[in-house]
């Protein structure tokens, strides 16, 4: 699902700056008769260029917003974390009534000046719309403000592809997590020699026994849920209702201290996912620092042999 459509959602006075422009410039077909016969008209098609330009804008915020309750678990409980779910809700309701309701002032005032017949009359409705019109506009200014912020928010959620296997890589920052997906995938993320490096949940897909896979770096420790960030509450979300298969990396130089990786391991198993078990920068280690870790974990140390079980992995 992709959230980059939803378009920018501008200031309450900017929609009503524009509706009232676009009416100053209509001037009505020239017609023979006293000025009043001629100002009627004018004003009466303004009442409707407004309502119309108003009533519109409103109902494309709400169009081009997705449904809601139609989102996958993962975006709606992400939604539920980095928004305020019912003041968002609220807020598409609101600016969908005062669409509706700008409608309504409409026809009623345009109704109203097809009855003037004198000048007084004529300014009185013309001011009497404005003014409602403008008062039903400030009452949605802090909606139309939330909604820009939701959608600001919302554009940075990672774009996940549904109805394909994926696997989520998992282990403490600079364990070599980013540099993993990297081998495995096409992707080329930005690999840095720091820890907390990864600012969003980055993808990467691969081919894998004829299999489209998808792989997800996931940010962040997930050891204190109560303390995450907004991206490591991806991470968490991503882990919980998108991998089908987690690959849990352990780093024996030890930038973290090897009990800390071993309990994170053990939060790891409590999503009850499969897991595969791999030990990243053997490069660095001597034979004997990795085989007897490798041997008691069933760990790989090889990206070929890790391809080959997630092979044997894919539904």
């Amino acid at each position: 699902m992709s959230f980059q459509d939803i378009k920018r959602v501008e200031k309450a006075q900017t929609y009503l700056d524009i509706a009232v422009k676009r009416a100053l410039k209509h001037n009505s077909p020239k017609k023979r008769g006293l000025a009043f016969e001629k100002a009627r008209p004018r004003e009466y098609d303004r009442i409707g260029i407004i309502g119309e330009n108003l009533a519109s804008k409103l109902g494309e915020i709400v169009k081009n917003y997705p449904i809601l309750g139609e989102f996958p678990e993962f975006y709606h409980e992400l939604l539920k974390v980095t928004v305020d779910y019912d003041k968002l809700k609220k807020s598409l309701s609101n600016v969908k009534w005062a669409a509706n309701k700008i409608k309504e002032l409409t026809r009623e005032h345009k109704q109203r000046m097809a009855r003037t017949n004198e000048f007084p009359q004529l300014d009185t409705v013309k001011k009497a719309y404005l003014g409602r019109v403008s008062s039903v506009i400030a009452q949605i200014s802090l909606n139309l403000e939330y909604l820009e912020f939701a959608r600001r928010t919302m554009k940075n959620f990672p774009v996940l592809k549904t109805g394909v296997f994926t696997v989520c890589i998992a282990g403490f920052p600079n364990v070599g997590k980013t540099t993993l997906l990297s081998k495995l995938t096409t992707s080329t993320p930005e690999i840095n020699e720091y820890a907390f490096t990864t600012k969003q949940l980055n993808l990467g897909y691969a081919d894998i026994k004829e299999n489209k896979v998808q792989f997800i770096d996931t940010p962040g420790t997930l050891a204190r849920p109560e303390k995450m960030n907004n991206i490591e509450k991806q991470a968490y979300l991503a882990i919980k209702y998108q991998a089908e298969l987690i690959i849990y990396i352990f780093d024996l130089t030890e930038p973290y201290p090897l009990e800390d990786q071993k309990k994170l391991l053990g939060k790891i198993k409590s999503f009850d996912k499969p897991i595969i078990i791999y030990i990243s920068k053997t490069d660095l280690l001597g034979q004997n620092e990795f085989t007897t870790f490798a041997n008691e974990y069933k760990a790989i140390t090889s990206i070929e042999e890790l391809k080959r079980e997630i092979g044997k992995r894919i539904k």
